[in-house]
C-alpha cells in the first residue's frame, strides 16, 4: 500500500467538481499550520507522513481523509475549522461516477438488480470487491484498488436507511460459485449473502443454471424507482446499454426483470441453496 492511503486520501481527480473544495481545505490546512507556527516537517512528523504528503495535501493535489482533518484539527487548535469539512472530503474520497451512483441509491425507495458474472457491488464483502479490482487488466494501482473498494463499501449505507427502501436481488448460480480471492474469500461472501438474505427489506434470489427458460439472457439488470413516481434503468441487453427513464424503455426491463424472478428459487429455496454452496467450500 502506498503511503499516506490510509489517513492522507487519494490524490484528486483532476477536473472533478469537488476539486476546488479540495483545494480550498489544503489553502485551509496550510493557513491553520503557519498560524500555529508549525512547520511542514514538524507537522509531518506529528501527523505520521513525509512533507511530500503534507504538501501534496496543502496544494490541493491530495484528498485528505476525514480521520486527517480531525487529528490535524486536534493538533493545530484550529477549533473546528478543519473539521466542518470532514463530510465534504468524504464524498471527494469516491470517484464521481460513485458518488453519483450513491446519490440516487440514497433517494430510490424500490432497487431491482439482476447479476449474470459478478455479485452485485451493494452485495459483496470487501474481500470480494478488492479481488475483483485486484485481477482488472490492465492492472490497477494499489492506490486505485484500495479507493475503488472503500467507495463500493461506502455504497451500503443504503442498507441502513430508514425508512429502508426495498431492494431486490437476483444472482445467477455461478457467481456463487466462482471463488475470486480463493475459497476463504467466498465463504465469507456467501456467510454475508445469508445475513443480508434475512434483513426484512431484501428479497434475494438465486437463478439456477439448469434452467431451460431464462428471460434474463441478455445480461445485467438494474432498476432505481424513486418517490416521485420516476425511475431510471440500464440492461446489457437493451437499449445499448444506456441508462433509460422513459416509461415505455422500463416497462421492458420491468418485464424483463418480474419474468426473471418468477424462473429463479424462491428467496427460501436461494437461502438453502447458499447453505449448501458453503457445506460443499
Amino acid at each position: 500500500m502506498s503511503e499516506g492511503v490510509d489517513e492522507a486520501g487519494w490524490d484528486v481527480e483532476p477536473g472533478d467538481e469537488m476539486e476546488p473544495v479540495v483545494q480550498a481545505v489544503g489553502r485551509l490546512l496550510k493557513v491553520c499550520r503557519e498560524a500555529a507556527g508549525v512547520s511542514v516537517p514538524e507537522f509531518g512528523e506529528a501527523m505520521g507522513y513525509g512533507e511530500d504528503m503534507i504538501r501534496k495535501i496543502e496544494r490541493g493535489a491530495r484528498i485528505p481523509r476525514p480521520e486527517f482533518l480531525d487529528r490535524a484539527d486536534t493538533f493545530l487548535k484550529a477549533q473546528g475549522h478543519l473539521r466542518a469539512f470532514m463530510e465534504d472530503m468524504r464524498k471527494a474520497r469516491y470517484p464521481k461516477k460513485v458518488r453519483e451512483l450513491a446519490e440516487m441509491e440514497g433517494r430510490a425507495v424500490e432497487m431491482l438488480a439482476y447479476g449474470n458474472h459478478n455479485i452485485h457491488g451493494l452485495l459483496q464483502t470487501p474481500e470480494y470487491a478488492r479481488a475483483m479490482y485486484a485481477m482488472r487488466q490492465p492492472a490497477l494501482t494499489e492506490d486505485v484498488v484500495e479507493r475503488e473498494t472503500a467507495a463500493r463499501m461506502a455504497r451500503k449505507a443504503v442498507f441502513e436507511r430508514e425508512p429502508a427502501p426495498t431492494l431486490s436481488f437476483v444472482q445467477e448460480q455461478v457467481t456463487l460459485e466462482r471463488p475470486y480471492g480463493g475459497k476463504m474469500v467466498l465463504r465469507r461472501q456467501l456467510e454475508h449473502l445469508l445475513e443480508v438474505s434475512q434483513l426484512r427489506n431484501v428479497t434475494l434470489q438465486v437463478m439456477p443454471t439448469d434452467r431451460e427458460e431464462h428471460a434474463g439472457a441478455a445480461g445485467l439488470i438494474e432498476m432505481l424507482k424513486f418517490a416521485d413516481g420516476t425511475a431510471i434503468g440500464r440492461s446489457d441487453g437493451a437499449f445499448n446499454g444506456r441508462p433509460v427513464s422513459n416509461p415505455k424503455d422500463l416497462r421492458i426491463l420491468d418485464l424483463r426483470y418480474g419474468m426473471i424472478r418468477a424462473q429463479a428459487l424462491t428467496p427460501r429455496e436461494s437461502q438453502t441453496f447458499i447453505e449448501q454452496a458453503l457445506e460443499r467450500l
